[in-house]
């Protein structure tokens, strides 16, 4: 029988892991996938479920780890090349609230149309009642073009940045408000990133 697996996305990559019992403390997990991405244990993120995972002292069964589903593995060792300033660091809870909203009013107006486009493009055609003579462009071997590619890389790695930049917005324990906030805030963006991979692929499985 096989083992229960989780996916780790990390920036185009996607590990699969063998999920540890539920009493493993998150540093072991943390070790394991160092050791397989060779950034140092305290040079990445992991985010699962909308929620950064943070206390390595913690057993995987505080976050809830389930079997085949997917947590994100951000790189923060790495600079993350943004068009926008990095936000101020918030003096109060009111600010921080604001940051988060900001964020993700970005990710609406400028990612998720991009993201909505790009899936239109790559949805499969109807079936037709008949035959059409007129011949479609042939896809790639990997079933959708170098330019839907790029788009794809493009969106998914600005998505991931958005997702860095939600962290580093510092928010006080007492500030439940606050940590409400960027908890939805990070379920909203990592929920377009997830809708983006899945729908891309099952266009590859498609075609």
């Amino acid at each position: 029988m096989a083992s229960s697996s989780i996916t780790v996305k990390w920036g185009r990559e996607r590990l699969q892991i063998p999920l540890p019992p539920p009493d493993t403390k998150l540093a072991v997990l943390r070790a394991t996938l160092a050791e397989q991405t060779h950034l140092p244990p305290d040079g990445f993120k992991l985010i699962y479920a909308g929620a950064v995972m943070k206390d390595d002292n913690a057993p995987l069964s505080a976050y809830k780890l389930r079997p085949n589903t997917t947590m994100v593995l951000l790189d923060s060792s790495a600079p993350a090349a943004s068009p926008a300033p990095a936000p101020r660091a918030p003096l109060t809870e009111a600010s921080a609230i604001s940051a988060f909203k900001a964020e993700v009013a970005r990710v609406r107006d400028t990612l998720e149309p991009g993201v909505d486009a790009l899936l239109r493009d790559i949805a499969p055609p109807p079936t037709p009642a008949s035959a059409d003579p007129t011949p479609s462009p042939a896809p790639t071997a990997a079933g959708v073009t170098p330019a839907q590619t790029t788009e794809h890389t493009r969106l998914g790695e600005l998505l991931l940045q958005a997702l860095l930049r939600l962290d580093a917005i510092p928010v006080e324990s007492a500030w439940t408000d606050a940590r409400a906030e960027r908890k939805g805030a990070v379920r909203t963006v990592q929920g377009v990133l997830d809708r983006l991979d899945g729908a891309w692929r099952a266009a590859k499985a498609q075609r």
